[in-house]
């Protein structure tokens, strides 16, 4: 598909962007390459293809979810200054 300069400018004005004029022609011949690229990979055939989510058959290993940790709320909060039911207690700093 061939994108001539007034388009490249329409796009540009549309898009908000300041193009200088001697980098017009230069958009549009790298703006028609692509197009180009684009109508050439929608003419390949994927009928039958399964679309993938990744390239790799790649299978995450997961771990049964289970708690590996022991709680150590009541040696840690005798450091603390003030606790309440097992929560720390802080000063209020918002009004």
């Amino acid at each position: 598909m061939k994108v001539d300069r007034d388009t490249v400018k329409a796009m540009a004005d549309l898009a908000k962007l300041r193009l200088e004029a001697s980098d017009v022609a230069d958009y549009a011949q790298s703006m028609s390459e692509i197009l180009d690229l684009v109508e050439e990979m929608r003419a390949v055939d994927t009928d039958g293809v399964t679309p993938l989510a990744h390239p790799l058959d790649a299978r995450q290993r997961l771990r049964e979810d289970k708690a590996t940790e022991t709680s150590d709320r009541e040696r840690l909060q005798v450091l603390a200054p003030e606790v309440s039911d097992g929560l720390y207690l802080v000063p209020r700093v918002v009004e």
